[in-house]
């Protein structure tokens, strides 16, 4: 009998020993010290896109609007875009999270895009001619053709690669009507010299007609 009650409490101490290393390991791969990379697109309901006159004048404004970010509600572009010719424009883009308190961090996802930008890059698309500095249709399809990253602070990272918050441009020398589209990025551990809109995550996606007149 004794010897039985030996064996019986060797195995549970067995046991109890090995359900001991594996909770410990369990815990362990579960630690909140692990580093994670937060590398989730930001939610941005609405963007608004400023043209303001380099030489001075009144702004173009336009907006476009998701009211319920991810929800069934397709963002609504309330333009277009109406620029005078032959004239050069300072764009600045300014990005909100309505669904957020605007006393919240995740309110203002334009200092948070800046704040990141490292992470973050704007490329920009355009039809018919409609500017003439930079020349092209913009560097959606191929990341080396030209675009203006000058203008603010914000149009270049910390790493002095393109961002594009604030960006120039200068209106063809005559009328021209066409599609104005900006798309951002989000490229955390992938930004680099050569990468391009087909790199990471979508954060904003949108386009408007624009008119130079």
């Amino acid at each position: 009998m004794k010897t039985n009650q030996f064996i019986n409490t060797k195995s549970i101490r067995i046991i109890s020993t090995a359900l001991g290393i594996v909770l410990a390991a369990f815990i362990s791969g579960c630690s909140d010290d692990d580093p994670k990379k937060e590398d989730t697109p930001e939610l941005i309901t609405k963007a608004t896109l400023t043209f303001t006159p380099a030489g001075g004048g009144s702004p173009v404004v336009v907006t476009a609007t998701d009211p319920d970010g991810e929800g069934v509600q397709n963002i609504a572009e309330d333009g277009p875009i109406n620029l005078s010719k032959d004239k050069t424009y300072v764009l600045t883009i300014g990005l909100i999270n309505g669904l957020a308190q605007p006393t919240d961090a995740e309110y203002n996802v334009t200092s948070e895009v800046e704040e990141e930008g490292i992470e973050h890059q704007f490329f920009f698309a355009w039809t018919n001619n409609v500017f003439g500095d930079p020349a092209g249709n913009g560097n959606v399809d191929n990341r080396t053709d030209p675009l203006n990253y000058t203008g603010g602070s914000n149009s270049k990272d910390a790493n002095n690669r393109p961002l594009g918050l604030t960006t120039t441009w200068t209106s063809a020398t005559s009328a021209a009507s066409g599609t104005f589209h900006v798309l951002l990025k989000h490229q955390p551990d992938l930004k680099s010299d050569t990468s391009d809109s087909n790199i990471g995550e979508t954060d904003l996606d949108i386009s408007f007609t624009i008119n130079i007149q």
